[in-house]
């Protein structure tokens, strides 16, 4: 194991021989991104999907995503806390192994079919991939300039907006496209043989994606990632501790917290939301299937969207880009609101482009700065991910004021984003940064 090294110790990062050095760990973490993204959007449509299954209101099919984000809260911490004992590496062959073993006890669910052990196979689901983000984004974030920090983990996040496009069309083939409710009109009523049936659409997708996950975990554990290092004043590495009175004097970890929990509201509340709104007669008229393909699009527009995000922020500062994107954010979801048929579906597919770097940028102002708190501060953030089980909240809405309104929540959490990126954002106690020293 390395000394502890701080930057003042290292030479300037950033540098053409790092960009060699760092470029295939990079590209693999990169594939990290790519799966959670992926297997988080399968969610998208396997929510409609389980609503006409097991006959769930818009509240109990929101639930399902709850059990998903409170992994995020009552895994974070522990995760980070398994990093400092075992290492980055050894964490994220872990985290790709709980992912495999969640998947196939949705196999299991789908076969009996049990409303309740599918809860619980996504909550294990979901605990591996807090997981991969509590070791993976912090890592991202360190191998090169820190003032690019926000530039990189947009380019890789966009990675996980490409699994993110092209889970929806892999969830409307695999699941709707071979079930009953996937392919029928709106509203038709299936009887307890088409149900049972359609339940059991999710055994093959969740196979194949066990199988990749265990590769990849295989590939991760044979390859030579760098060893992630930091300073400190007296040159120990800090414990971490769930509450360390240090973090306060970081005003951007304190409001970047809330930050990531309010914006994964927003986030997490329009992709659940979007097949059963973009179907209805008022607005797409169109089957689950087809709003599927559609769905495609949202998350398309966050992948082209971190793309432009990671280069705009070569050249500009990341907390002005961020503000500009959630005042975009805010004006489509008030067009969602407020209009009807193709302008209020499109005005709602568009939002995935605004949102694109809200994530990754409000996790890179979140730990700046942070130094050898950056582990405590990542499993915080990571933490805050828990915000997208308010996507409960939304789904009450739907059903008590209708789904459209609903959609007034989202545009609530896109004026925090805005707060943050002005003013929230700005360090307040700067620590000396983290490093990758070199390879385990």
């Amino acid at each position: 194991m390395p000394p502890v090294v701080s930057s003042a110790d290292m030479p300037a990062t950033g540098t053409q021989d790092e960009g060699v050095r760092y470029g295939p760990a990079l590209t693999l973490l990169a594939s990290l991104f790519f799966m959670w993204g992926f297997i988080t959007v399968i969610n998208n449509t396997l929510l409609p999907h389980l609503r006409s299954v097991f006959e769930l209101t818009y509240f109990q099919a929101a639930l399902i995503e709850s059990v998903w984000f409170i992994a995020y809260f009552f895994a974070s911490i522990p995760s980070a806390l398994l990093i400092e004992r075992i290492g980055y590496k050894k964490s994220l062959v872990t985290g790709l192994l709980i992912m495999a073993a969640g998947a196939l006890g949705m196999m299991l669910a789908a076969s009996i079919p049990s409303y309740g052990v599918t809860l619980v196979m996504l909550f294990v689901i979901a605990s591996g991939i807090t997981l991969l983000q509590v070791a993976a984004n912090p890592y991202v974030a360190v191998v090169g300039k820190p003032e690019t920090a926000s530039s990189r983990l947009n380019l890789v996040q966009a990675l996980n907006s490409a699994g993110t496009m092209l889970a929806p069309a892999f969830g409307a083939y695999l699941i709707l496209g071979r079930s009953k409710s996937g392919t029928a009109a709106a509203g038709t009523v299936l009887t307890e043989a088409e149900r049972l049936a359609d339940a059991h659409a999710v055994i093959l997708p969740y196979g194949l994606v066990a199988a990749v996950l265990v590769v990849l975990a295989v590939i991760i554990a044979r390859f030579p990632l760098p060893v992630m290092s930091g300073g400190s004043k007296d040159g120990e590495k800090k414990k971490t501790r769930l509450l360390n009175p240090e973090l306060l004097k970081h005003r951007n970890l304190v409001f970047g917290i809330p930050a990531i929990f309010i914006y994964l509201i927003a986030e997490i509340g329009v992709a659940n939301l979007f097949i059963n709104f973009v179907s209805r007669p008022d607005i797409g008229n169109m089957t689950h299937e087809m709003a599927g393909n559609y769905l495609s699009l949202l998350w398309g527009g966050m992948m082209v969207g971190r793309f432009a995000g990671s280069a705009i922020m070569q050249r500009f500062d990341a907390g002005k880009v961020l503000a500009v994107f959630s005042i975009g954010a805010f004006v489509v979801m008030m067009i969602t609101v407020f209009a009807h048929g193709p302008v209020a579906m499109w005005s709602l597919i568009l939002v995935g482009l605004f949102h694109s770097i809200m994530f990754p940028t409000i996790f890179t102002l979140g730990i700046k700065g942070l130094g050898p708190l950056t582990e405590e501060a990542s499993g915080l953030l990571v933490m805050a991910i828990a915000g997208g089980a308010l996507v409960a909240v939304q789904g009450w809405m739907a059903d008590t004021y209708g789904l459209q309104t609903s959609f007034l929540l989202t545009a609530a959490c896109e004026l925090y984003v805005l707060f943050y990126a002005l003013w929230g954002s700005k360090p307040t106690h700067v620590e000396p940064d983290l490093v990758a020293v070199e390879a385990e």
